[in-house]
Parts: C-alpha cells; sequence; structure tokens
C-alpha cells in the first residue's frame, strides 16, 4: 500500500484537519510524554484525557502545570484549570490549547488507558525486528 503525500500548503492542512472525521481526531489530541513517563512505559506520546496533568511547554502560558478540565475534538483543542483569559466583559474562560504545546506529567489511569499502553507495547517489539 502505497502513502499518500501530504501537501505542503498551509491552507490544505488545515482543511485536511478540519474535514477529518471524529476518529482520526482523536489521533491529533496525541501528547508528547514527560522523560521519566517515556522510560516507564515506553512510549513517546498518548493521546490526553481530561483528569491528566499537563505541562504548557509554548505560548503566553509557557511553563505551568494545570489538570485537564475539557477535551474538544471537534476543534483540536485542550482545556486546563490553569490557563485562564479575561474576557471582554470581565468574565474568566479557559484558554484553549492545542495539544502540540503541551507535554503530560501525570497520566489519569484507567482500564481503557491501560489496555491503550498494553497494545501498543505488544506493536512495537514486532516492528522492531
Amino acid at each position: 500500500m502505497v502513502k499518500k503525500t501530504s501537501p505542503i500548503s498551509p491552507r490544505k492542512q488545515r482543511r485536511k484537519v478540519e474535514q477529518s472525521p471524529m476518529h482520526a481526531r482523536r489521533t491529533l489530541l496525541k501528547c508528547r510524554l514527560d522523560e521519566f513517563l517515556q522510560e516507564e512505559y515506553g512510549l513517546r506520546s498518548l493521546p490526553v484525557k481530561k483528569g491528566d496533568l499537563v505541562k504548557i511547554m509554548r505560548g503566553q502560558f509557557r511553563d505551568t502545570e494545570g489538570k485537564v478540565i475539557r477535551v474538544d475534538q471537534k476543534n483540536v483543542r485542550v482545556h486546563l484549570d490553569s490557563a485562564t483569559i479575561t474576557k471582554s466583559d470581565g468574565k474568566e474562560a479557559n484558554a484553549p490549547l492545542h495539544p502540540s504545546n503541551l507535554m503530560l506529567v501525570k497520566l489519569e489511569l484507567d482500564d481503557e488507558r491501560k489496555k491503550l499502553i498494553e497494545s501498543k507495547l505488544m506493536k512495537t517489539p514486532e516492528s522492531e525486528e
């Protein structure tokens, strides 16, 4: 099977993300793991989940840690409790952040995520041989 090459144009890249189905957007919500978590689980990245502790690596809220309170699959954004902005009417709102600017520090482990980690670990030895 031949892999399709992606277009270079930013407009086409944005359109590809916007028109992608919901099950494909789940993979776009992947976030890098902390060095200690990488060694512990043997993985480089995992999808972000509600309840995870993340560190912001880029942008206005750089070097702040916060708990994920909402994951917006439609817009491919993550909302944290520590990243808030003041709106023009004076209300506080959570700033939407792209998962590529975040790093997972502590995972919220449930049965579904444990199965995901185990299945990924089972796949890696086959590809290395």
